[in-house]
């Protein structure tokens, strides 16, 4: 049971649970089990994001892993249960943008691939900052372009939080109510999920 409506920037959505749950019967399997290892970054962890959507090129994959080290040495500093629902201040933001940056300046690599890879790593705290996400995020700081990749991906991420934060009963129930009917979603995925969903977004 979902007690209440969903506030997104722009608009409401006052039956977040029909919205959800059109969005993850057409595109989710049931109890789908994450293979994901939540300290080693691989190209498993490429090729899972591709059959996902993130159309990683094999060029792109091999300058990626050639930052395997960074990559992994800041994820074994963002704790893998961490939720960005966490009070700001308990949130490992420096590590986040260090894994953020090992991704910066491959050449094809911008934020929706990158978060696409990390996201099912940090499944609670990391967003998939796609063009949609993106862009219904447009006026954040992050997105004048002046500020460092791994710092703008940041930037974009705090963001998304404070959407989360507006929401984090509702998506907790939400979650809930998807989980008894074999969907486990994140709230940080479900608030994703909504946003791609919700109508009003293509009016932002």
């Amino acid at each position: 049971m979902v007690s209440g409506s969903l506030i997104l920037r722009g608009g409401e959505v006052e039956d977040p649970l029909a919205l959800a749950l059109d969005f993850v019967e057409k595109y989710v399997r049931a109890d789908e089990p994450s293979a994901a290892k939540p300290m080693s970054f691989d190209e498993r962890d490429l090729r899972s994001a591709n059959r996902g959507g993130a159309r990683i090129s094999a060029l792109e994959i091999a300058a990626i892993l050639n930052r395997r080290g960074d990559i992994e040495r800041a994820l074994r500093r963002i704790p893998p249960d961490l939720s960005l629902l966490s009070p700001g201040g308990s949130i490992p933001w420096r590590p986040l943008t260090r894994l953020f940056d090992a991704f910066a300046d491959i050449r094809g690599v911008g934020f929706s691939k990158m978060t696409k890879a990390l996201h099912p790593k940090r499944p609670a705290l990391i967003p998939m900052l796609d063009s949609v996400v993106q862009a219904y995020l447009a006026d954040d700081p992050a997105t004048d372009g002046s500020l460092p990749f791994g710092e703008r991906a940041t930037a974009l991420v705090r963001g998304y939080k404070q959407d989360l934060d507006r929401n984090g009963v509702v998506l907790g129930e939400l979650g809930q109510a998807l989980a008894n009917r074999g969907y486990h979603l994140t709230e940080v995925r479900l608030l994703d999920v909504l946003i791609w969903s919700w109508p009003g977004h293509k009016l932002l």
